[in-house]
C-alpha cells in the first residue's frame, strides 16, 4: 500500500484571482509563493510550509466548496485582528480539545478555520 507522506497543496475555488489574493494575502497574511496567471491560480505559503494553500479562479466556484483550517499562535487574538479588519467570524472563538478555534468565510463561501494548540502545545508547531 502507498504511504501518504503529508500534504502537497490544498486548493479552494474562487471567483476572481486578484480579489482572492487580496483576501488570503492582504487580510489573512498568507504570502504569495507563486502566481500562475495563465492558469488563474496562485499558491500561498502557510507558515514555513510550501506547498500550502492554492487558490484557483473558476467561472462558477462551488459556493462553500471547501474548508481549510490553519494553525496560528493565538486563535482568539487572530479573531480580534480579523474583526478589526472587518471580517466577522462565523461564531466567537470556541474551545476544542487542542485549544481555541474560529472560522471565517472567504468571498466565495469557503470556510477558513484558524486554530491554536494552547491546550496541547506539544502537538503544535511551536
Amino acid at each position: 500500500m502507498t504511504t501518504v507522506l503529508g500534504f502537497d497543496n490544498v486548493f479552494v475555488e474562487v471567483g476572481d484571482l486578484d480579489e482572492a489574493l487580496a483576501f488570503y494575502s492582504g487580510v489573512l497574511g498568507l504570502p504569495v509563493h507563486k502566481r500562475f496567471d495563465a492558469m488563474a491560480m496562485a499558491l500561498l505559503s502557510v507558515g514555513d510550509e510550501t506547498p500550502g494553500l492554492g487558490v484557483g479562479a473558476v467561472e462558477s466556484p462551488r459556493v462553500g466548496g471547501g474548508k481549510v483550517w490553519l494553525e496560528v499562535d493565538d486563535a482568539r487574538a487572530a479573531a480580534a485582528e480579523l474583526e478589526a479588519k472587518g471580517i466577522t467570524p462565523l461564531s466567537p472563538p470556541f474551545l476544542i480539545p487542542t485549544g481555541w478555534a474560529f472560522e471565517v468565510r472567504d468571498p466565495w463561501g469557503n470556510v477558513i478555520g484558524l486554530t491554536d494548540y494552547s491546550a496541547r502545545p506539544e502537538l503544535g508547531r511551536r
